[in-house]
């Protein structure tokens, strides 16, 4: 039985903020990949304007590849994130297009700092979380499952610390909008092992008491800017935590956390959160073998593309 769910958003968060852009056979590859490796879920897009993210603009295009693909291990969700209406109407379509189920899950974003939000959906906290409510009421009239990203959990690149009663009330609101987990995003990889701690007991005090009770439902999204991720990690383990996301071979990174010419370091690396998991004495059903060969092969598509865009 596995302990903990992973969940390895490197298709998404991995590519986004890449300065290339990587080819769809190639994405489509790495997805492949990352199914076979025994994760739990891959986030394999995002259905956002290309305008602002030209990396993913072949989401739709990825998604009806994947619905050629042999089916997926049972068990195993393909996830995307929706920022709205239009990017629900996208991924709706490729299942009724597949006739199947071939998105499992949708994701809807926002933060618990009023300026990363506006920067970063053009929208106050409130004004998200309105945007919410249709794609949300459609997801369930379709069978998908919901997840709500709280980005700046810890800090924000432009307000600083954020305290953890922010964190709790963003998070009570997704709840009471009727999601089905909540990922807590640490954007910048601020966090201490005292200050996710803190901000998970907040956060669990304002949940309603089903939340608290199913320990699969809060998620914790950690980036390694300062290398204190695993350490993070035990924290979180040690509170109750289930569910981590990654990226193999640690692709990611906040545009924000960056500086001229030096890349901040990305998501924890999916096969460092299984060790580190494994270590605790907790079990996943990832083979680090199986992500060893994705994370290979990841790198090697991010140099292609960051060689052809320079």
């Amino acid at each position: 039985m596995k302990d903990v769910r992973v969940i390895d958003v490197a298709p998404r968060d991995g590519l986004q903020n890449e300065p290339g852009i990587v080819a769809l056979d190639d994405k489509l590859k790495l997805v492949r990949l990352l199914t076979t490796s025994g994760v739990d879920e891959v986030e394999v897009t995002s259905f956002v304007s290309p305008k602002w993210v030209p990396q993913l603009a072949d989401a739709r295009a990825l998604c009806d590849a994947l619905a050629t693909h042999p089916c997926k291990p049972a068990g195993v969700i393909y996830s995307a994130l929706v920022p709205n209406d239009k990017g629900m109407d996208q991924a709706l379509e490729v299942n009724l297009q597949a006739g199947r189920q071939v998105l499992d899950k949708v994701s809807v974003f926002t933060a618990a700092s009023e300026t990363f939000s506006r920067k970063n959906t053009n929208a106050s906290i409130e004004e998200t979380i309105e945007r919410f409510r249709p794609v949300v009421a459609r997801a369930k009239a379709n069978s998908l499952l919901v997840r709500g990203y709280v980005s700046c959990v810890i800090a924000c690149p432009f307000e600083g610390a954020i305290s953890p009663q922010s964190v709790a009330s963003v998070s009570r609101r997704l709840a009471d909008l009727g999601v089905d987990e909540i990922s807590l995003g640490d954007t910048i990889g601020a966090g201490t092992p005292d200050t996710v701690v803190a901000m998970l007991d907040a956060v669990r005090a304002a949940l309603p008491c089903e939340w608290t009770s199913d320990d699969l439902k809060l998620n914790l999204h950690l980036h390694d800017t300062f290398g204190r991720a695993s350490e993070c990690v035990v924290a979180a383990l040690n509170a109750g935590i289930r569910s981590f996301d990654a990226s193999v071979a640690g692709l990611g990174g906040c545009p924000y956390a960056s500086a001229p010419g030096k890349p901040a370091p990305g998501n924890i690396d999916t096969t460092l959160l299984v060790r580190t998991i494994r270590d605790r004495g907790f079990s996943t059903g990832a083979s680090v073998d199986t992500l060893a060969v994705a994370a290979a092969f990841a790198r090697s598509i991010v140099s292609a593309a960051r060689m052809s865009s320079g």
